[in-house]
């Protein structure tokens, strides 16, 4: 027995016996990632994040639930549902020639024709809950992705000239983050019933507004990483070779400052939601019959339905969190990955 101990220890390497067994595991790491390009060692470690892999996945499916379930659902948004006075029967608003006796089909319960039931006007729940996500991913996206392409240019155009360019820019930022957003969401609101806005275009010019005034954040982000960045030796070499500013700009300084813009994206995905879920509570935002999650939510105003009905504001309130939440969670797990100093 002491004679097999004594062979064991010999044949153990004393690097082994002294090593952390968490500093081997980060060398091993570390060796594969030098036969990795960047990409892929950015979504190895993305998905090596639990939660950013869980969010990632809600997602997907909350996309393909706004996008792709409609296609094959039977039924829209603004179609209403009859009860018949005598039979009981769940009609469709298509069927005329029994509506005559028949009384809207309202705040019904859960059912095999209406999976989610019907709201106060008598209009399938579910079928609201996938147009209204359309309505509320589409906002959010679009929005960030104006906020992206202003708060870049202006912001990274501050960062790298400095001076009377820097401090027109900042000014700018100071006026737009000055503007109170609800009170001039309810002007631009007031205008668009002047100039008889349609429901269905209402979203656009809310989402126009959100725009202009979301931007500053990302401008700053921008700025501040170039001001740093801009004095860094790779740029001194940049320069030195004669490359033009605008190429210095784009494709030497805003690519290094895409982990910072990546998870302020994503959280503002997220406060974006929030916001416009909140307009359309406050009617501002899409208009009815037309469908989105926070107009659904705004139902919760009504005592009977707050108290009898809870499946016609509980379930778009679970997926406005969900959502957030998910883009939290992606948010996190790609400033992570993104990030050069993280070992792993």
């Amino acid at each position: 027995m002491d004679n097999n101990k004594d062979m064991n220890i010999e044949d153990m390497n004393i690097e082994d016996m002294f090593t952390p067994q968490s500093f081997k595991e980060e060398v091993e790491i570390a060796e594969k990632q030098l036969f990795m390009s960047p990409r892929q060692i950015i979504m190895r470690r993305f998905f090596q994040n639990k939660l950013a892999v869980l969010g990632l996945f809600v997602l997907i499916f909350m996309f393909m639930f706004s996008f792709i379930f409609p296609l094959f659902y039977p039924y829209s948004e603004t179609e209403l549902f009859y009860i018949h006075r005598e039979t009981g029967e769940r009609l469709r608003g298509y069927q005329t020639d029994l509506i005559a006796d028949s009384l809207l089909a309202r705040l019904q319960p859960m059912s095999s024709q209406n999976l989610l039931g019907t709201n106060e006007m008598g209009q399938d729940m579910l079928a609201r809950l996938m147009y209204g996500g359309r309505v509320s991913l589409l906002v959010s996206l679009t929005v960030i992705f104006v906020c992206l392409i202003i708060g870049v240019v202006l912001g990274g155009i501050a960062g790298y000239f400095g001076g009377i360019v820097d401090m027109i820019v900042m000014r700018i930022c100071d006026i737009v983050s000055s503007t109170p957003l609800l009170p001039l969401m309810f002007i631009v609101s007031s205008l668009m019933v002047v100039l008889s806005i349609s429901p269905q275009n209402k979203i656009f010019y809310t989402m126009i507004a959100i725009a202009l005034l979301y931007w500053t954040m990302d401008a700053r982000i921008v700025r501040g990483n170039i001001l740093y960045l801009r004095e860094s030796e790779y740029m001194q070499a940049a320069k030195a070779t004669g490359i033009r500013p605008i190429n210095q700009v784009f494709r030497h300084l805003i690519p290094n400052t895409l982990p910072s813009i990546i998870v302020n994206s994503t959280l503002n995905l997220g406060g974006i939601i929030l916001l416009e879920s909140v307009l359309s509570f406050l009617g501002v935002g899409v208009g009815v019959p037309f469908a989105s999650w926070g107009n659904m939510v705004q139902s919760v105003n009504s005592t009977e339905v707050m108290r009898f009905h809870p499946h016609v504001w509980i379930t778009p309130g679970l997926c406005i969190l969900l959502v957030v939440l998910a883009f939290n969670f992606v948010g996190d797990g790609l400033r992570d990955a993104t990030d050069p100093k993280a070992r792993r």
